[in-house]
């Protein structure tokens, strides 16, 4: 992840208490429940990612019954359509467009939408070809909360572990583009041929979120 300047860590903490909330929900399994099933992983990319480009590539892609997982850290995403808190200003990595677009066509809003970057496929492995598309749901799990997000970016090949800054903001995480995000564990649980329609649509991905991560449960 990208490292917060040591005068920065207070106010960062203070920041990330003061824009959380609550990420769980009453009707869906807990973060417990969903993260005893994560213990081992049936390795199912042909190599391993990196969580940083200056990091070893330690993380593998995990599958499971109707899903696929992995563990890393979270690095904030601010691309997508420019806001007072996600632009050129606020992050050096700035892009003003996402790989998958709402539905009137317009990249996302990632200090509004909850969504993970996903990796560009390669020969490491290629998410298209294990049922995750754009708008897919996601559990994304940390520090005891579940955030449900939908696949709304695609990012660097080698490099995984990212979402944005509103999905950060709901898991109690530093949602800075520059000098937030967290080191981890964060889990990533895609839920295989699932879509959320419109993409820009929380309530309907936290609904759908919340059945299919009882459904994994039930199937794993």
């Amino acid at each position: 992840m990208r490292k917060l300047a040591p005068g920065l860590l207070a106010v960062s903490a203070l920041v990330a208490s003061l824009l959380s909330s609550p990420a769980a929900h009453a009707a869906g399994p807990s973060a417990a429940q969903l993260l005893a099933k994560l213990t081992s992983c049936q390795q199912i990319s042909n190599g391993k990612y990196r969580t940083d480009s200056e990091t070893a590539a330690t993380v593998p892609v995990c599958g499971k019954n109707g899903a696929v997982w992995y563990k890393a850290d979270l690095d904030v995403d601010c691309d997508g359509q420019r806001t007072t808190r996600c632009n050129e200003d606020t992050d050096p990595w700035f892009q003003p467009d996402t790989a998958f677009h709402d539905s009137a066509g317009r990249p996302l809003v990632a200090d509004k939408l909850p969504y993970v970057v996903v990796p560009s496929p390669s020969s490491t492995w290629d998410y298209r070809k294990f049922g995750i598309q754009g708008g897919g749901v996601v559990a994304v799990i940390h520090n005891n909360r579940v955030d449900y997000a939908v696949v709304g970016d695609t990012g660097p090949t080698a490099i995984i572990g990212e979402a944005s800054y509103a999905s950060a903001v709901n898991l109690g995480i530093n949602p800075d583009p520059e000098n937030g995000g967290s080191d981890g564990p964060v889990h990533y649980l895609y839920f295989k041929s699932s879509k959320v329609s419109p993409i820009e649509d929380h309530g309907k991905a936290t609904s759908q979120g919340e059945a299919l991560a009882q459904k994994f449960l039930n199937e794993n």
